[in-house]
Parts: structure tokens; sequence; C-alpha cells
């Protein structure tokens, strides 16, 4: 996606902006866009406060002058406006790609809206091409690993489950867990892989985000679209 069709659909989120909003501040390259857009907003005297799902997105937002809080001094906010990895029917997604899917899933389900920004490319008729991250903590992971093998084989499901790396260390979300990338290549039943998964005691959250977005905002060659579920 390039850098002009990610500006333009964050431009179009912006335009959902209202005075004294609270904003869950999304995650990504995509993400960042918005952020970019928010801070001259800000500075020209929107009055808005940010909570980032991520220490990525918090220093870029701080840069910018735009004033944060944690999701403990705001637990209820009014918009989120994040990235996806994927956009399915009904506006199921497939998020986690930048690692910071259960932060970005607890500020989403703190949201009256959330907003995803993505490209056309985005937008598939089945999930599951892109990897689906899955948070896990580190102790008992090959366990963990085998358990989320076996749920999903259960779902006729399957294909390798990694260990995300960065270089040669495992990649560390910044809540201390560890991401395993499963590529099952299909997902033909979200909600079903969803529940399964959530059953399994060492994953601490997966990266399908189902019954959260309330609109996506597509830019493609042609334009922008809206999409709702």
């Amino acid at each position: 996606m390039s850098a002009e069709l990610k500006r333009k659909a964050a431009e179009v989120a912006l335009t959902h902006v209202r005075p004294g909003m609270r904003l869950g501040l999304g995650t990504g390259s995509t993400a960042e866009e918005f952020v970019k857009l928010l801070g001259p907003r800000v500075a020209a005297g929107l009055d808005v406060i940010g909570v980032p799902t991520s220490e990525r997105t918090a220093a870029l937002a701080a840069s910018l002058g735009i004033r944060l809080a944690t999701l403990d001094e705001l637990p209820e906010l009014d918009l989120t406006i994040d990235g996806a990895d994927e956009i399915g029917p009904r506006l199921a997604l497939v998020k986690g790609g930048g690692g910071a899917l259960l932060r970005e899933k607890i500020v989403a389900a703190a949201s009256a809206r959330m907003i995803v920004i993505a490209d056309s490319a985005k937008v598939v008729a089945e999930l599951g091409a892109f990897p689906l991250p899955i948070e896990v903590v580190p102790f008992g992971l090959e366990a963990t690993r085998r358990a989320i093998v076996a749920r999903a084989a259960a779902l006729g499901l399957e294909g390798p489950v990694r260990l995300r790396m960065a270089g040669d260390r495992p990649y560390l979300t910044d809540g201390g867990h560890l991401i395993l990338d499963a590529s099952f290549r299909r997902i033909p039943q979200p909600e079903a892989l969803a529940l399964a998964l959530s059953g399994i005691p060492g994953c601490v959250e997966h990266g399908l985000f189902i019954g959260l977005a309330s609109l996506a905002v597509v830019a493609g060659p042609g334009g922008v679209s809206l999409l709702e579920p």
C-alpha cells in the first residue's frame, strides 16, 4: 500500500473525529498515517485525548503534541481508529502483524466505535491468507503451540504455526509475550476458530477481531470506499 493511499484512508477517518473525543490510537504504518494527520489538527486547536495501543504509537503521538492517557484513566472511549492485515466478510478482521494485537483488541473493545483504515488489497472474500498472529505466554510455549495445532485441525485447518522472530531472538510484545504466526491459508469459520483459541490456557489473545469494527475506510486506485458490517 502506497503512503498516498494510506493517507487518503486516514484523511477520511479523520472526518469522524469530533472535539472532546476520547480516541483509541492504533498501531502499524496505516494507523501511524492517521496519527500524523491528527497532530496538526490538535496543534490547530482540536481538543481530543488519545489512548495508544503500543509504545511505538505513544512515542509518535507524544512527539506530535497529542494529549495521551492510559486506558485505566479513560476506560471508555468514543472511537478507535486502527489498521488491519485482512478485512473479511461482515468486517471480521485479522490483526497483529505489527505485534500489538492484545492492546489493540482491549482498546477496540473499550470503544463505542472502531473504524478500520486500509487499502483495497486488504479486503478478502475469506480470511486466512495472512498468517494469524496469536499472542502467547513464554511458559509452556511448545505445549501451547501443539494445542493450537490440535484445535485448528479439529476445525479442518492445517499449516505451520511458527514463533515470530526479531532477528535471532523471539519477538517480544509490549506486554512481554511471544507471538505465534499460524499460516492456515484459509479460515472459513473465524468465529469457531476464535472460540477454540480462546479456550487454550497459554493463549493470551488472538488476532481475529470479530464484531468490533463498525466501519472500514478502504482506499484504492479508484478512490475511497466505505464498508459496513
